[in-house]
């Protein structure tokens, strides 16, 4: 298998290239695997923080917000996936303490919002799972409010025969999927640190 270097690994991630996907597998995935395992965690675990940390380090690139800074991507990645694990252990209320942790990795790594990202992160997976559970006309109905477009043509396109059912449809949504979210027993550990 062909190797690459950092640059063209970040280049990669960005064009969502599956070669250098699986390549960024085939390289890291054993350590955050060997990390993950050794401290409480199962298979699940393990392709979730790896792919959820993936998810991150695209979406900083894409805001041109990561730093490397004289550090490798290996132990850029590592990190993420650690700073993932503490964070989810923490969830499960596991003592971090006790944590088994024999890869070297630096904790300065992390950037003063990874947090923010990881947190941003969180709050979509939440929503995204509760928007996909209110009924396709709602879902739709979202969606093109979200895109600005105007109510009579989402009238039009919803089949709809006025204005005002589509503002009232769009406000029932809404509160629904806002309702889903608030009880959610996810919503509330994420937002109890906010309070």
């Amino acid at each position: 298998m062909k190797s690459y270097t950092d640059d063209q690994i970040l280049k990669g991630i960005l064009r969502h290239d599956n070669v250098v996907l699986a390549y960024v597998y085939k390289q890291y995935f054993y350590k955050v695997n060997a990390f993950i395992r050794k401290n409480n965690g199962d298979e699940d675990d393990v392709n979730d923080i790896f792919q959820e940390a993936i998810i991150i380090i695209y979406r900083k690139l894409k805001e041109n917000d990561l730093l490397f800074e004289n550090r490798s991507f290996e132990v850029y990645l590592f990190s993420v996936c650690r700073f993932l694990w503490l964070k989810e252990l923490e969830k499960r209320r596991l003592d971090k303490q006790k944590i088994n942790d024999t890869l070297n990795f630096q904790d300065e790594v992390y950037d003063d919002d990874l947090v923010a990202v990881v947190e941003k992160n969180e709050r979509f997976l939440l929503y995204q799972k509760h928007f996909k559970s209110i009924s396709t006309d709602c879902q739709k109905i979202l969606q093109l409010f979200f895109e600005k477009v105007p109510i009579k043509q989402i009238a039009h396109i919803m089949g709809f025969k006025s204005e005002k059912y589509v503002k009232t449809r769009k406000f029932k949504c809404k509160e629904l999927l806002v309702e889903r979210i608030k009880q959610d027993v996810e919503y509330k550990k994420l937002f109890e640190d906010d309070t």
